[in-house]
């Protein structure tokens, strides 16, 4: 019979949950955050239980924490487990709670960073310190990474351990984080846990415009501002193809069996209208994609700049650059240059490795009445950074959710939230999962 999850850790992941939604660490770009506070807090926590842990700053107040549990197998590969401990920010007048009140009502864990991403930084950290009580020790060695600027460009986080502290992540093959095995529910009664095996790649972009500058009320064919203005309303209508990457392609298969269809990827779009609400969960990758989020131009009614910029929110898929970059180009025209204001590769993960097949298992063990799947996320996490040290990235913060419950609404959202039971449910999960892997 498998071990049982200590019960300790079932009342210190929601203690730790709410005690870190307290600690402000809060990321509005541009370096303004300080995630010390936090990290210490992870850091004593892990040397509480025995585990040693590094602090590491790339800029002052910008703290990562990474330690490393020993397994009993030295031959096998490590595996990484992180998370990040920054947060976008909140307006408190907006929310029905303080956002960094760690308020606990309910049964409900209330605050920034509830699901994105303190939740999955307090499961890690009570399933270790259970261990350390009940003196389990993993078959692989586990490195934990808490990590900051996530929600920026990572340069102070993920990016920075990986181009600089390589060594601390040596031996590790495969990682976990954020965005996977939760419950989502497709209206009909299933109950769906979409493991990530697959992100977009991140392209920020920043569009220049150039012009002659002139009087407001003469004509001007060089209008800076009219340029970037076509340029913007191209790129917000192009149609982008649809592309299958091998992700998605086992997304839709999975599915279709569920729910007893004909897997036709000739007719995708038909497929999708089968699946009903659960192709919501493939439909975000299966394109490129560049929506126009920033725009900065002028700076008096009756003057005509001589430049206007604008920011482009890109991602594309795996192998999907080249076509990303060339279409670009024919978006923007000859008037406008574009430029990378932030880029990171795309990513794939196998869905036929033991690592997945143990993560479908453990959630299958917690959840009988649950199918698992895999998925690509449309968006992009540390998992990019530590790509780059050759670690295969999963997407596993197993969280079992109420019909309702409103999963995708909680990242960056007001009332942002996790109940109780899911935090339970998660550390059960993953303390099944890393005692197998």
């Amino acid at each position: 019979m498998a071990e049982q999850t200590d019960a300790r850790a079932l009342e210190e992941v929601v203690t730790f949950t709410s005690d870190l939604i307290r600690i402000d660490t809060t990321n509005r770009g541009g370096g303004d955050c300080r995630e010390r506070p936090a990290a210490e807090y992870a850091a004593a926590r892990l040397a509480d239980a025995g585990i040693e842990p590094t602090l590491l700053e790339r800029t002052e107040g910008r703290t990562n924490v990474v330690a490393r549990i020993e397994g009993t197998d030295p031959s096998a590969d490590a595996l990484l487990l992180h998370g990040h401990l920054d947060v976008v920010p909140a307006a408190a007048a907006d929310w029905s709670v303080h956002p960094f009140s760690g308020e606990i009502r309910d049964g409900v864990v209330w605050g920034r960073g509830a699901v994105d991403m303190k939740n999955m930084d307090a499961m890690i950290l009570a399933v270790v310190r259970g261990w350390a009580r009940q003196g389990v020790r993993p078959r692989r060695d586990i490195v934990i990474a808490f990590t900051a600027d996530e929600e920026a460009s990572a340069e102070d986080g993920a990016g920075f351990l990986a181009d600089r502290h390589a060594a601390l992540f040596e031996g590790c093959t495969e990682g976990v984080s954020e965005s996977g095995a939760f419950t989502f529910h497709d209206g009909a009664g299933r109950q769906i846990y979409p493991i990530a095996a697959g992100e977009r790649g991140t392209a920020w972009l920043k569009l220049t415009a150039r012009g002659r500058a002139g009087h407001g009320s003469k004509v001007n064919r060089d209008n800076a501002v009219t340029r970037l203005a076509g340029a913007i309303a191209r790129i917000g209508a192009h149609q982008w193809p649809l592309r299958l990457t091998p992700t998605v392609r086992a997304a839709l298969t999975e599915l279709a069996a569920l729910y007893g269809i004909d897997t036709d990827l000739a007719d995708v779009d038909a497929l999708l209208d089968k699946l009903g609400p659960a192709g919501r969960l493939v439909e975000p990758t299966l394109r490129n994609s560049a929506n126009p989020t920033m725009l900065d131009a002028g700076y008096k009614v009756n003057v005509i700049p001589g430049e206007a910029v604008a920011y482009v929110d890109g991602r594309y898929l795996p192998g999907g650059e080249e076509e990303f970059r060339t279409t670009l180009d024919r978006l923007t025209g000859p008037d406008v240059e574009w430029e990378y204001h932030h880029r990171e590769v795309a990513l794939q993960a196998p869905v036929d490795s033991p690592t997945f097949a143990r993560m479908r298992a453990a959630v299958e063990e917690f959840a009988p009445e649950g199918h698992v799947v895999p998925f690509s996320m449309s968006g992009g996490t540390d998992a990019k950074q530590f790509s780059r040290l050759g670690v295969t990235g999963y997407g596993f913060t197993p969280l079992r959710l109420p019909d309702g419950y409103d999963y995708a609404a909680m990242f960056h959202g007001v009332d942002e939230r996790v109940p109780v039971e899911a935090l339970h449910f998660g550390v059960r999960v993953l303390d099944r999962f890393l005692r197998t892997a």
